[in-house]
């Protein structure tokens, strides 16, 4: 009988043997797994904070021979961004590419009057050759509504007022030709290469230019005070021709209205041709930068870009300052 029971017991032992060992051998293999998903993922935030790095780097945002750079994503076809003060190009897509660039003309047209030294107290009055028949665009500036030259030219920039550009240009001595021919030869001087104007306005589609070119336009119009302040103005109120109290125009970019931005100059541009259009100097991560959009092709595109823009290079160079 002890005989049978102790072979029993010797039995049960054997069969809990093995469930017991099993049972142990099991909690090792978990914290192996928990060890190996720990080590991935810190290999992973390794991985994030290089790729940040690389983007502030010149010319590499967009080395597409570095799968672990993360390129920045526009909507813009092209696009330039430079930093103002030592040139540095943070960021480049087909920046020699030809485009129409619409409004954005308007820039070049407020430094030829400016340079012309003409009186900003003469009382301009619109006229039937300032109304648009080649896009039949809508303005709120009737023909005989008068306007000193400081008003058409704050219009002109800051709500991009076709009629008021017409008549800065149609004004100047020598009228549009002699216009024209100052444009030219301002942009000449910037070194603007690729450039040519057809109109003071930017209707027409022959307004060409590259974004490598119209850095060039925006750092020079920074230099004009006249310029700065009437761009990045959030609205003007002017009595109109036929209106029996003042018209309200805001800034046709959104983003200056915005109190979380530093503008200091801004000029937004849209015809189809040409898409949507932006140009800004703004202060980014503490530094000065001008940024040129071309070609947005949605209608909040190109303020989506410009958002974009600044979290990126905010977001680079916190990682570049740590490094």
């Amino acid at each position: 009988m002890w005989r049978n029971v102790f072979l029993l017991f010797v039995m049960l032992g054997l069969v809990i043997q093995p469930v017991v060992v099993s049972a142990a051998d099991k909690k090792p293999a978990k914290r192996v797994v928990h060890k190996y998903k720990a080590s991935k993922a810190k290999v992973s935030r390794v991985s994030k904070a290089q790729v940040k790095k690389v983007n502030y780097a010149p010319g590499g945002v967009e080395d597409d021979n570095n799968s672990n750079i993360a390129i920045l994503q526009l909507a813009s076809s092209k696009a330039l961004i430079v930093n103002q003060v030592t040139g540095e190009k943070i960021y480049s897509k087909d920046e020699d590419e030809l485009a129409p660039i619409a409004s954005l003309t308007k820039l070049m047209t407020a430094m030829v009057v400016l340079d012309a030294k003409l009186p900003l107290d003469e009382v301009i009055t619109i006229s039937q050759d300032d109304v648009d028949t080649l896009k039949n665009t809508h303005s709120r500036l009737r023909v005989g509504t008068e306007l000193t030259r400081a008003e058409l030219l704050q219009l002109a920039i800051m709500a991009s007022e076709n009629r008021a550009a017409s008549a800065l240009g149609r004004t100047y001595p020598g009228g549009l030709p002699a216009f024209l021919n100052a444009m030219h030869a301002k942009a000449a001087m910037l070194g603007m290469t690729n450039t040519h104007f057809s109109d003071a306005t930017g209707l027409n589609s022959a307004n060409v230019s590259t974004a490598a070119d119209l850095v060039k336009m925006v750092q020079a119009a920074y230099e004009y005070p006249e310029i700065r302040n009437v761009s990045t103005a959030p609205s003007h109120r002017v009595p109109v021709f036929g209106s029996s109290k003042p018209i309200n125009y805001v800034n046709t970019n959104a983003l200056v209205r915005k109190s979380d931005w530093i503008i200091g100059l801004s000029k937004t541009g849209f015809i189809n041709e040409a898409g949507r259009c932006l140009v800004m100097q703004a202060e980014i991560a503490g530094q000065p930068m001008i940024i040129v959009l071309l070609n947005s092709w949605g209608k909040y595109s190109r303020i989506g870009d410009a958002n974009r823009i600044r979290r990126w290079i905010e977001s680079s160079s916190s990682f570049k300052n740590m490094s």
